[in-house]
């Protein structure tokens, strides 16, 4: 896949451990500037060198031998199941870079001591801060201080015009995942009965409560998506508290969209219903209830975008992508999956790929039983008004506060 500045991308967005060195000058150097570019409590920092496959290159963003240094920024555990185990992942998949990792970093100062302890000590140039909170004002901060440094942020909330040219952002449409994952959840429930956990009612959180609750009810009419809203991207013992409420209520399928989704797969599995994952794969977390899950893809987007830095070729500023890009994937059926289920599940992730399934088209009503989208009109996933979405649809059980 590479990246270009037309082909699947819109013009607008939305959201949302170096070891020392054996050379004797790098531990002073590193107690020198520790005062400056003193790092957050709780951060663990991961170096690794990303060698190229037998028979490749290793590519360097100057004629020099040495392969380019390109820092990632985890705001939790590279080891959470879910969003930035998601983009640890794609990073641990890249070639002919040296990667410099940190996690545990929050969406303060912290971050920007980060980023500059990457560049000065580790020279990095090249940051992939893949929190949402990270972008303003601390990317914008650091690039107009660094302009030789390319700053990618996961978001999509560059603005031509507006922001710095070392920056640039990209996001996947996961809703078509999700609307995949919400066809596996309505062929697979009995109660017709789902649930679904998300931290706020933002645009993109709406989005793919929708595109699941369109999805499943595409192939089950009569089922229904129940939502429960925690108030923020990582709560443990309010998700395992939603989880359990919505089973007690004859929910028999569980999904979210939450930082981690461990407890709320762990809870399912543990109550004997079934569950979708999201961001990355829980399946080893609920051997039998695992159905699928809507997960990210981000080793496409991280090595175009190093393809083309690495040969001083033009980037795109904003990027987006779904199924058909390889931005966003399916985890594999789990074995509660029936083949008719399947077979359905695998159609919709063909009709996304090739165009003609259209999620978010007339006749649509909200679930308050206002239209919405008149018959014959749709939205396709470029269209700005997605990113504006401010209701949720006929079949969702919950309420926007």
């Amino acid at each position: 896949m590479t990246l270009s500045a037309t082909a699947s991308f819109c013009t607008s967005g939305s959201r949302r451990t170096p070891v020392p060195g054996a050379r004797l000058l790098r531990p002073l150097l590193r107690g020198l500037l520790v005062g400056a570019l003193a790092l957050g409590i709780g951060c663990k920092k991961t170096e690794t060198d990303a060698t190229p496959a037998p028979g490749a290159t290793a590519a360097a963003a100057t004629p020099s031998a040495a392969p380019l240094t390109v820092g990632f920024i985890y705001v939790g555990s590279r080891q959470d199941y879910g969003y930035n185990q998601a983009h640890a992942k794609g990073a641990s998949l890249l070639t002919g870079v040296k990667l410099r990792e940190e996690e545990n970093v929050p969406e303060t100062v912290a971050v920007q001591k980060t980023m500059e302890s990457m560049i000065n000590l580790d020279g990095a140039k090249v940051l992939f801060p893949t929190s949402f909170g990270y972008f303003d004002p601390h990317i914008l901060a650091l690039a107009a201080k660094y302009p030789d440094v390319s700053f990618l942020h996961c978001g999509g909330l560059y603005s031509e015009g507006k922001h710095p040219k070392n920056v640039g952002s990209y996001f996947g449409y996961i809703d078509e995942a999700q609307y995949v994952a919400g066809v596996v959840a309505g062929g697979t429930t009995k109660t017709k009965k789902l649930g679904f956990i998300a931290a706020k009612p933002i645009p993109q959180v709406l989005r793919n409560i929708n595109a699941y609750a369109l999805g499943a009810r595409s192939v089950n009419p009569e089922a229904t998506v129940s939502v429960i809203f925690t108030g923020d991207w990582s709560l443990p013992v309010k998700e395992a508290e939603a989880a359990n409420s919505l089973i007690d209520q004859g929910v028999d399928v569980l999904t979210s969209h939450v930082d981690s989704p461990k407890v709320i797969i762990e809870s399912a599995e543990r109550r004997g219903i079934f569950s979708t994952g999201y961001h990355a794969s829980q399946a080893e977390l609920a051997p039998k209830g695992y159905l699928t899950g809507a997960e990210w893809n981000w080793v496409t987007v991280y090595q175009a975008y190093l393809d083309k830095i690495t040969k001083g070729e033009p980037w795109p500023h904003l990027v987006r992508g779904g199924l058909k890009e390889g931005f966003v994937k399916l985890s594999p059926y789990g074995e509660a999956v029936s083949e008719d289920t399947k077979k359905k599940a695998d159609a919709a992730k063909a009709g996304l790929e090739a165009g003609t399934l259209v999620i978010f088209k007339g006749p649509l009503k909200g679930n308050d039983g206002k239209e919405i989208l008149a018959a014959g009109v749709s939205q396709g996933q470029t269209d700005i008004e997605l990113e504006k979405m401010n209701y949720l649809v006929e079949g969702v059980k919950g309420a926007i506060e």
